[in-house]
Order: C-alpha cells, then sequence, then structure tokens
C-alpha cells in the first residue's frame, strides 16, 4: 500500500527531519519527492504500473513508488528507464530477491548497464567505473538500494540479515565497455539483442587482479583464477554461484589478441579455478564434525559428493558458462573478480521504453 506525506516545506531541512522521523534512507542525505518532481520522474508513464513484487515484504512495486525513490536517490529522469528495468529484472523469480536481500551474506544486486543508453545518459565505463564521480552510475546504484529498503523492507538487521555488509549496499552500478570489448557485446552472449540493457546480478564487491607483467591469456587468467579459487570463496559452499569476471581493456585486448574467445575464457578458468577434493570436504580440519561435513556436501552436485580420491582437483562451478565475462574500466592493468552469493541467477532484460 502506498500513502503520501504532507511537509510544510522541501528544504534540506525539513526532508531529513522527515526520513528520521519514518526511518528512510540510506544514511545519506535524501532529495525531497515532491509531486512535481516525481512527475517528472515518470514523464507520462502509468504511476499504477505493477513492476513486480519485492520481498522481503513481498510488496507490489509500482513505477510511482520507483519514481519516488529515485527522485530520493537524485537520479535525473533520463536514467529511469535504467532503474525501472533493474528493479523488473530482481523481481524474477529466478533471481531469488527472498534470498539476496535477507541472507547473512552481503550480497548486494549488481547493476550493469549495456549500449547505446551508456553514452546517452553518461554513465562512466572507463576509469573508475565502480567509484564514485559520475551522475548516472551513483543515482541508478543508490535508486536500486533506496528501493529494496522502502518498498522490500531490506533495513539492516531486520529485512536484511547481512552478517556485516558491504559498501556496493549504497550503491553498485557499473557499465559494459562496449568500445574497448573485443568479444559481441555481454548482452548477445546471454541471448539478449538490444540497442540498450541492464543486467543484474547479486554478488559481492569487486576483487582486485592485479598482473602488470603478463601479456598473454594463459598467465592472465591463471591470476583471474587465482583470486577466486579461496577457500573462502562461497562458491566452496554453493557450486552453482556464478562468477563475473570484469576485465580491465588492457587485458581484454591481450587474452583476444592471443585469438582466444569469449568461451576460451571460460573454458580455462573452469579447468584452473580448482581445489583439491580434501580442501573443500575439510577433512584436514579436526574440528569439523562428519555432521559438519555432511551439512556442507549438501549443497554441493550429488557427482562432486562422490568423488575420489582426497587429492582429486574439482571446480568450483558447475558450468564455464558460470564465468560471466565483462570488459569495463580504463587505462591500467587491473582487472575484478566478483564473486556470486550462489543462489541467485543474473538476468538481463533489454531496456524499458
Amino acid at each position: 500500500m502506498q500513502r503520501t506525506v504532507d511537509i510544510d516545506n522541501d528544504s534540506f531541512e525539513a526532508m531529513q527531519r522527515l526520513a528520521a522521523d519514518l526511518g528512510w534512507g540510506d544514511g545519506l542525505p535524501l532529495v525531497a519527492p515532491t509531486e512535481a518532481r516525481v512527475e517528472a520522474m515518470l514523464d507520462g508513464r502509468d504511476p499504477n504500473h505493477v513492476l513486480g513484487v519485492m520481498p522481503p515484504r513481498h510488496a507490489e512495486v509500482t513505477n510511482l513508488a520507483v519514481a519516488a525513490n529515485a527522485v530520493m536517490a537524485g537520479c535525473p529522469p533520463a536514467v529511469f528507464p535504467v532503474v525501472t528495468t533493474a528493479i523488473r529484472a530482481m523481481c524474477l523469480g529466478r533471481f531469488n530477491l527472498e534470498g539476496v536481500q535477507t541472507t547473512t551474506h552481503p550480497v548486494a544486486p549488481l547493476v550493469i548497464v549495456h549500449g547505446e543508453i551508456v553514452d546517452e545518459c553518461g554513465f562512466n565505463a572507463g576509469s573508475g567505473t565502480f567509484g564514485p564521480g559520475t551522475v548516472a552510475n551513483a543515482t541508478v546504484g543508490r535508486a536500486v538500494r533506496l528501493c529494496l529498503l522502502h518498498i522490500g523492507g531490506a533495513l539492516p538487521g531486520e529485512g536484511d540479515q547481512s552478517t556485516q555488509g558491504q559498501p556496493s549496499k549504497y550503491a553498485y552500478c557499473t557499465a559494459e565497455n562496449l568500445p574497448a570489448t573485443p568479444w559481441e557485446p555481454y548482452p548477445a552472449s546471454v541471448g539478449v539483442y538490444a540497442t540498450s540493457a541492464v543486467t543484474v546480478a547479486g554478488h559481492e564487491n569487486p576483487h582486485n587482479v592485479e598482473n602488470h607483467v603478463s601479456g598473454h591469456a594463459p598467465s592472465l587468467l591463471t591470476t583471474v583464477a587465482s583470486v577466486f579459487a579461496t577457500i573462502g570463496s562461497n562458491n566452496t559452499w554453493v557450486h552453482d554461484g556464478e562468477v563475473f569476471i570484469v576485465l580491465c581493456p588492457e587485458h581484454a585486448q591481450s587474452i583476444a589478441g592471443d585469438g582466444w574467445t569469449r568461451r576460451d575464457v571460460q573454458d580455462f578458468l573452469f579447468n584452473e579455478a580448482q581445489l583439491p577434493l580434501s580442501r573443500l570436504h575439510y577433512r584436514d580440519y579436526p574440528d569439523y564434525t562428519a555432521d559438519q561435513r555432511r551439512a556442507r556436501l549438501a549443497m554441493w552436485p550429488r557427482w562432486m559428493r562422490d568423488l575420489e580420491p582426497d587429492d582429486r582437483l574439482v571446480p568450483l562451478v558447475t558450468d564455464p558458462a558460470k564465468f560471466r565475462i565483462v570488459v569495463a574500466g580504463g587505462a591500467g592493468k587491473h582487472s575484478s573478480v566478483i564473486p556470486s552469493w550462489g543462489q541467485t541467477v543474473s538476468v538481463t532484460l533489454p531496456l524499458d521504453e
């Protein structure tokens, strides 16, 4: 159910008092969602159109509610279709927003923007793409988070049970650097053919991959795999978790320069990012009981539970396609590994009209 709240003015001070009284916001200042500002954000769209249902509150998500949150986040109206597309994608069952919102894992929905809308709205796909300084990236990411808080009810310690959280729970939006991508655009690689598109993925913060020396695919990707293949990775528990590999342009060009396709990258990482079965079973850890080991194995595919011997290397994903390859960033030889919470599937949709 939606309601309106009247305030005596739309000043900064009045909005902050209202937010404090109602428990709104992410801790940062909010723009007052006045009727005029919300109407400008909607730009003629049906305010009552339902985009989906958002857990854990299981509230209907209307254009009006999303527009109000986009205003509070500081979004320019031009980026509103990116916000609505991201919200619509997250509300699809396969994304498992219920789990993303309520798990103790620090997962946050990552929004990746693709295609013509990147330049049209000024999204930063280059240097510092995951960082501050760009209105489109910052406000879209923040608008998504405000919707998750205000509509979905994922307040820290209440709906959101994340043990520690992560900085990307404030805003998590990047863009594909298509001019620097040596392969087909990412959406096309997952069967979405559109001039502009949006991807959402329930993932951790980016884990940096530094390699300034290697100039060829095998050595570069061995470094990438080493960042992912750790005992602390959530994929040692949930083997079906997707992993976004965000290659910087220089690493991507070096890999493609060796004649490697995106599929070649996925196959290599599948074979390289492996750990000994004994470490995944925690058989080397005497404080783990048999029951605890069985509980850990419960989320593994059956073929992995029956493997022998203990020194057998096993992959941390069930399919090479679980490695999602995107190019973003600027100059410099730093890429990112972005592991998933695990029980969620990324969604890519054409941009809302």
